[in-house]
């Protein structure tokens, strides 16, 4: 593996450090480069290489709004061994201790990132001289992402969409509804699902969603500090509802009291908030119920029936 690395980095120190990183499904390793410390991911499945892309995507387009750090992809590499490889710029990370408050801050700075791109293009287009075609301001006015991510090791559709409540219902939960449908072809899913989906739209009453870009992955062993303030790695990025990404942030421990309250100073909670989160943590139940197995079945009907009431 080292000689793959050495010759697609173009690099002639290849230098292990002893630090190594493990994931659900990855396993890395630390190298110093000539071009500086690097950490490099592998994985030996068939569905790598588009991982990591989706991967890579995703920390580019974060890392080019400059909110928040992540750590600066490098490159996506297939080795001799049929694995693949991930390598970007090596971080040293530690638990959010210090920094909640500032992670809070710059996660809504990221959310309303495109929003503000938008209210500056429209501003520009006022001034005389400055037409369409005369900025480089690159404002997202759909929901959806240039490429496939994923969410764990299952992909996410990320066709663009126009209509927020269309490309959550078709693309996000319908997909994890047929791998349950074909997995165990549970009756009482796909008819809890069939109730829910007439309900939807009733919970985005009088909303206006500026698509944001989204981490989409953002639970507490995807976050991260060093002395300089927060990092959030892991990403499965796409332009979405910015409430979308508090839902498993909700669902499992890592964020205190401080992140939400900064997030929130910046982006408050609107009318129908915990109703719409419950309905996005379904998204990440069925998510886990078709990684994990049925531990994840109750929880996940649990929520269907409290919104179909």
């Amino acid at each position: 593996m080292e000689d793959a690395l050495r010759e697609a980095l173009g690099t002639t120190v290849l230098r292990p450090t002893g630090h190594t990183a493990a994931g659900c499904i990855s396993q890395g390793r630390s190298y110093d480069t000539d071009h500086g410390r690097t950490l490099t991911l592998s994985l030996n499945i068939w569905q790598a290489r588009r991982m990591f892309e989706g991967e890579m995507a995703s920390l580019e387009a974060i890392l080019k709004t400059g909110t928040i750090k992540v750590p600066k992809p490098i490159k996506v590499i297939d080795l001799p061994d049929c694995s693949t490889a991930f390598v970007m710029q090596h971080l040293e990370m530690k638990d959010v201790s210090r920094h909640s408050s500032q992670l809070g801050t710059q996660l809504a700075d990221l959310h309303l990132y495109n929003q503000k791109l938008g209210e500056k293009l429209k501003k520009e287009r006022r001034i005389v001289g400055k037409g369409q075609g005369q900025t480089e301001i690159q404002f997202v006015d759909q929901f959806g992402f240039h490429t496939v991510t994923c969410c764990g090791y299952l992909p996410q559709v990320n066709d663009w969409h126009s209509d927020w409540v269309s490309f959550f219902a078709r693309q996000r939960i319908q997909p994890q509804m047929d791998m349950i449908e074909k997995e165990s072809g549970d009756r009482e899913a796909r008819e809890l699902w069939a109730q829910l989906q007439l309900k939807i739209p009733s919970f985005f009453c009088h909303m206006n969603i500026v698509p944001a870009l989204l981490h989409g992955d953002l639970w507490g062993g995807n976050v991260a500090e060093d002395d300089s303030g927060p990092i959030i790695f892991d990403p499965a990025s796409f332009y979405g509802h910015s409430e979308y990404e508090l839902a498993i942030a909700g669902m499992f421990s890592g964020f205190t009291g401080s992140f939400y309250s900064a997030y929130h100073s910046k982006i408050p909670r609107a009318a129908g908030f915990e109703k719409r989160l419950k309905l996005y943590q379904l998204f990440h139940y069925m998510n886990h119920w078709n990684h994990f197995g049925s531990g994840y079945r109750r929880s996940s009907l649990n929520i269907m029936r409290s919104l179909v009431q």
